[in-house]
This record gives structure tokens, sequence and C-alpha cells, in this order.
């Protein structure tokens, strides 16, 4: 093998609607983001202040979690009006001004839907609620009780407990897969679905670039509302709910994940694609069929154009074995999905915390994520390496963690006000008090102390972002020729006119790699890659990057 040390810091163009194709998304949790006006809780004008160092990062786009008005009880995404900004965020105006300038800052904008239910406090609910005979008295899932008076079936609640709530008004009940709070909407009714689309066309006509869509396969349920089967312990895993819930006792065969969902996901495309350049992502919130489910929702041209399931948002560690595992999976039910990566994001904890990393292990994951076939989500804080936070519970505000504490510390700890200046009062995020208190232990990598050290996690993982934006075959080349040896994961990246060798060493001991015969030069060298002839060891955390022209 002949190696060449030579940097390519050219940024690849891509047609402009296909920016999502390999794109980079930054997930921002406006609630802890930035804080403008002093009331401890972030919003729209402090987003704004700060789209100018979401640009520097070099991300294709940010997706912003709920701000429409909402009464707050699962902090927005119970929704009680899809086409207005809760005050505690700003105003509509606010949007549009956020909007502009992170158009002008070349930034796309994704806004997170929430269609699979509403605030109790929506009006659509207030008036199905009313009696049986009004004009939305089918638009959420309304069910008789048992005969000895107990709920239609069996299905839970991922908050814990019956996913069913007895209404006094109607005198039965009504289904609900999270908060009592949040009602789920009825799918099947033709009236629901042209609703949801005409608010989606409303933000879409007011220029968002696109949706994040929250729990995307739970907007249909099973009309015949069997119960679902049980689950046998050795199938149990953590990834939608922790092992203290009882969800996790079921297969959710029937209470999410219809086949009627493919045809409203196609509507919901087709109306995207009346405008250029917008892109939809989905969450696939399954812990036996995620990736099954999510080839099914991003197969061909007219569904999804990408989602993510769980399977790297796990508290399993991402080792060699299992990224084979999961690409192996992938490759076999749904060959030609886009996925979407994420480590992280604002209902797990920080993956820093949640795998035991080290510096060193955090710098090669972002590396490894900006490499892997997909698009990717960067959750704030994520480019500091910040881990998980420790919140007392006397200061816990998320009702999961209040429920199942202490075996289960809820979301709180992934959410807390992001941390700019190191010597600042609530480093940065506000002069008041915030909803959530800063972490003493993420306030050391603060935003402005990073930014002084050019080895910093931060630099990496602008570094990092732009190698991605360097390479046609890591944007949206295919992914070839994944092998596990040991703790090393290595695959092929192809594209017409490059092909990227990356080799990972994700275990805790050195390890050997062989090295793939011909021409190649070393890429990614500032992050730390190393090279050498025909096979070399890397260190644990060591990567090896390695490309040539197919010219």
């Amino acid at each position: 093998m002949n190696v060449q040390n030579t940097v390519n810091t050219t940024k690849v163009t891509q047609a402009a609607s296909d920016w999502w194709r390999g794109g980079v998304i930054y997930q921002i949790y406006p609630r802890s983001f930035q804080d403008s006006n002093g009331d401890g809780i972030g919003d729209l004008k402090g987003i704004t202040q700060r789209l100018g160092y979401i640009a520097s990062l070099g991300v294709d786009a940010i997706w912003i979690s709920p701000f429409f008005k909402s009464p707050m009880k699962d902090f927005g995404y119970d929704v009680s009006d899809y086409r207005d900004v809760d005050p505690m965020f700003g105003t509509m105006a606010d949007f549009k001004e956020l909007l502009d300038r992170a158009h002008g800052l070349e930034l796309k904008v994704m806004i997170d839907l929430v269609l699979s239910h509403t605030s109790d406090q929506h009006p659509w609910f207030s008036e199905s609620r009313s009696n049986r005979e009004n004009e939305k008295s089918d638009w959420y899932v309304w069910a008789d009780p048992k005969p000895d008076g107990t709920p239609p079936n069996n299905w839970l609640s991922i908050f814990g407990g019956s996913a069913w709530q007895w209404d006094s008004r109607r005198l039965q009940y009504y289904l609900h897969n999270f908060l009592t709070s949040q009602p789920d909407l009825n799918f099947h009714c033709p009236a629901v679905q042209d609703a949801l689309l005409d608010v989606a066309r409303f933000w879409l006509d007011l220029g968002v670039d696109g949706f994040r869509l929250d729990t995307i396969n739970f907007y249909f349920h099973d009309k015949q509302l069997r119960d679902n089967p049980g689950l046998p312990m050795d199938q149990r895993n953590a990834s939608i709910a922790p092992m203290v819930n009882p969800y996790n006792h079921q297969d959710h065969l029937f209470s999410k994940s219809q086949p009627e969902n493919i045809a409203f996901l196609e509507r919901l495309r087709a109306l995207t694609d009346e405008y250029e350049g917008r892109a939809c992502l989905g969450e696939v919130g399954d812990a036996q069929r995620g990736l099954e489910i999510m080839g099914e929702y991003t197969t061909g041209d007219k569904r999804m154009h990408t989602c993510y399931a769980f399977e790297f948002l796990e508290k399993r560690a991402l080792t060699a074995s299992y990224a084979k595992q999961v690409f192996d999976q992938l490759e076999d039910k749904a060959g030609d999905a886009w996925p979407c990566w994420a480590f992280s994001n604002h209902d797990v904890q920080r993956h820093a915390t949640r795998w035991g990393l080290s510096d060193e292990a955090v710098r090669q994951h972002a590396v490894l994520m900006m490499c892997l076939r997909g698009s990717a989500c960067l959750y704030q804080g994520e480019e500091l390496g910040l881990p998980e936070a420790d919140v007392a519970f006397e200061d816990l505000q998320d009702p999961y963690g209040i429920e199942f504490w202490p075996e289960f510390k809820g979301r709180d700890g992934c959410r807390t006000p992001m941390v700019w200046a190191a010597q600042d009062e609530q480093s940065g995020f506000s002069a008041g008090r915030p909803w959530l208190p800063v972490s003493p232990l993420q306030a050391e990598r603060a935003v402005d102390r990073l930014e002084q050290d050019p080895n910093s996690m931060l630099r990496h993982y602008r570094r990092a972002i732009a190698l991605r934006h360097a390479h046609p075959a890591l944007m949206s080349g295919e992914q070839m020729q994944m092998t596990q040896i040991g703790p090393v994961l290595t695959f092929l990246r192809d594209a017409p006119t490059e092909q990227v060798f990356c080799a990972f060493n994700l275990g805790s001991d050195p390890a050997e790699v062989t090295l793939p015969d011909g021409k190649w030069h070393i890429i990614g060298e500032e992050l730390g890659s190393v090279d050498g002839e025909g096979a070399l060891s890397l260190d644990a955390a060591q990567f090896c990057l390695l490309a040539r022209d197919k010219g």
C-alpha cells in the first residue's frame, strides 16, 4: 500500500434539494439553549442570538424542539395550538426573525411536529370530549369500557400505567400513549389527517425547511383494539423505556406501527414535495422493529426522506460487533433506506456518560458518526463533550423521572442549560434563575473556554464536520465491506469520484488492522488519524482514514 499525506478541504456541493442526504442537523432544546429576557427559560430570541455560533460548527440545519402553545406538562410535546408560538418562547415575529437570520447564514430550519397526540387543552379535544355527537367526536381514540368497567385492552403508556384514561363526560376511555394529558389523535378519521396536513402546510408556507416528526410510528392504532402480546424477558430492552417501566413487558404490535401509516406518510411527503428543498425526518420509537420500520418509512422517494431509530441511543455501548450487527440488520431489512444517526438527544442520557467514554473516545465517536452512511443529528452541547448533569430530586421537572425515581432519573440530566461562558452567572445562559440548575461540571466545558484551545473538543467537532463535507463519499456515498475483527470496525465509503477507507478501534486495548492495497492518501490527520504501511496497530479510541480518487 502506498500512502500519501494530503488533506482535502474543499466542501462538497450537491443539489439544494438533497441537503438532507448526509447533512448534519443540530438539535436545539429551546428551553435550555439561551434565555434572552432573564426569566430563566430559553427562547426564540436567544436562539437567534446564537445562530452565528451554530453556523460556525459547519452544520447544515437546525432542528428546534417544540415551541408551540402548550400547557407544558411535557415541555411542549403537548401542543394546544399548532399555529402559534407559546409566549414562554416569544412571538411569531420572533420566529420569523429566527428563520430569516438562519437562512442568511445558510442554515436550514426544521421544526418539531408532534402529530400523534395533542394536549388535553387543545380546542379539538375540548370539543371531542364534550359529547359523542359533535363534529370532532371521533378525532381522538375513544372506547367503551369492558363490562367490568376496566379499560378496553391491555395497552400501556410509556410514562407508566395504562394507556387509557376514563373521561366522565363521555363515559368512555381515551387513549394516551404518553401522559394522561396527551390524548392520542385518531388517524383513522380522514378529517384528522387533513387538519394535520394543513398544519404542515402552514409552516411550509412560512418558510421552514422541513420537519422532525415526533413518534412517527405512533400515528395509527389497531382499529380492533386487540391486546398486545407479552414479551419474553430475553427480548426486552431499555431503548424506548427504562427497564423499571412495565411498558417493556409488551410487544407493541397493535398500539403503534400499523400498516395504514404508510399511506399517511406518503400524503405528507407529497405535500412536502410541493415545496423545493424541504425534508422530513422521522423518529421511530420501537424497541423490537425499529430498523425494519425505519426502512419501510424511508424506502423509495414517496415516503420520509430519512428516519432515525434508537439503536445508537441505547445504553448498550457502540462496540464494533454491535455496529456491524446494526448495519447487517439494516442491509437485510432495508438496504436502500436512508438512516439518520444520533448518539444523544433530549430524551436519553448524554452518550459521553451513557457509554462511559473518555474524551479521546468521544472524539473518536464524533468522527465515526461523520463517516457512517446516513444523515447525522448532534444534540446541543454534544460538541463540547458534555457529560450528563446530576440533577437533585428536588430540582426535577420531568414527570417521567419523578414517576420512576430513583431507579430512573428521567430526562432532566440531558436538558440542563447550555454553557456559554465559564465565569459568567449561570454560565451565560440566563441573567435569572434557570428552570433547571446549570451543571458546575458542564460549566468547565463552556464555549468561551473551549474556543480558546485549538485542540479542544469544540474545535475537533468543527474539523470532523468539515471532513464530512469535504468528501462526497462520506456525505452521500454507499457503504461497503463492513468488517469487525475484535474491537476494530472497518468499512469503505464509495462515491463515483472517490473511495474512503475507515478503521476505528472501539475497544479498550490496542488492536491490529490490515490496510487495503492500492494508492491511498491520509485524510483527517488533524483529527488524530494515524497512518501505516500494510498493517498498523490502533490504540484504544484511535482511527485511520484513507482516501483515493477513482478518476
